[in-house]
């Protein structure tokens, strides 16, 4: 039997073309294999760890808000081009000024021991974004991937801007270093958040911090939450859980006054 004759050079050059012969590490089709999931939550765990401890982000406080709340800027934009927009919508517009002043404000007195994150994207998240960028610190935006496209806001810090896949890794970032949590009006992403958050103070799974709700007659309209203590689903004293704002000034007030009461300080 005769011996298939090779040219032993070619026959390398194929060999190591093969997906096989690919490092795991820079397999980019191995690495998205369904098998592969725990290691691609890890990887999304780390990733942001390794580059907030780098930068120094220790303390943080995390604002939450709806992404279509539209800017002054946006909203002048739309009357030039006579767009019709939900008049209850154009009214949210208050609140992208009140985030913008409130991060500006945590940059004055929190004089770098805070940093504020938030979702990365348009609306609330752009506006605190933006006035902790006009304030000269560093400001971050965990941004995650969706099926239409988001970009992130042009104010979040270079060296602070993410991008997840997975929720849960995203919503342990935003957890574990945050001192206070914002949350103005917004959707479902921001329920999510806030009821996922009160979840954790509630359980004692994170330590209790200021949990702050802005514009109380816009939260008390959107979700009894009374009712939930006289059905009896929580006790009475989760209440006392949230506290509601409604302006930068009265915000940080309730941050104040909670490390101050509670003579837990922020670390540096």
């Amino acid at each position: 039997m005769k011996t298939k004759k090779i040219n032993i050079k070619k026959r390398i050059e194929i060999l190591k073309k093969s997906p096989s012969y690919k490092r795991a590490y820079k397999d980019s089709d191995f690495l998205t294999l369904p098998e592969l999931r725990p290691v691609r939550l890890q990887l999304e765990l780390l990733k942001p760890e390794i580059i907030l401890k780098k930068n120094n982000i220790t303390s943080t406080i995390v604002v939450f808000g709806s992404s279509r709340i539209l800017s002054p800027e946006e909203v002048l934009k739309i009357k030039k081009k006579g767009q019709k927009v939900s008049k209850k919508l154009l009214e949210l517009t208050r609140y992208y000024e009140i985030a913008r002043k409130f991060t500006k404000l945590v940059a004055l007195r929190a004089k770098n021991k805070l940093t504020v994150v938030t979702g990365g994207g348009p609306g609330i998240m752009e506006a605190a974004n933006r006035g902790a960028f006009e304030a000269g610190v560093k400001t971050a935006g965990l941004n995650i991937t969706l099926p239409y496209e988001q970009n992130p806001n042009p104010y979040i810090s270079p060296e602070l801007v993410f991008n997840f896949h997975y929720f849960a890794i995203r919503k342990l970032h935003f957890v574990m270093r945050s001192k206070a949590l914002v949350v103005f009006p917004g959707g479902f992403g921001t329920m999510d958040e806030l009821f996922e958050t009160l979840t954790l103070v509630q359980t004692g799974k994170k330590s209790h911090i200021p949990i702050i709700l802005v514009d109380k007659k816009w939260w008390t309209t959107i979700v009894n939450f009374e009712a939930f203590a006289d059905f009896g689903t929580i006790n009475r004293k989760d209440l006392k859980l949230m506290k509601f704002a409604d302006n930068e000034k009265e915000i940080w007030q309730i941050i104040s006054d909670f490390y101050k009461t509670g003579r837990k300080k922020v670390k540096k």
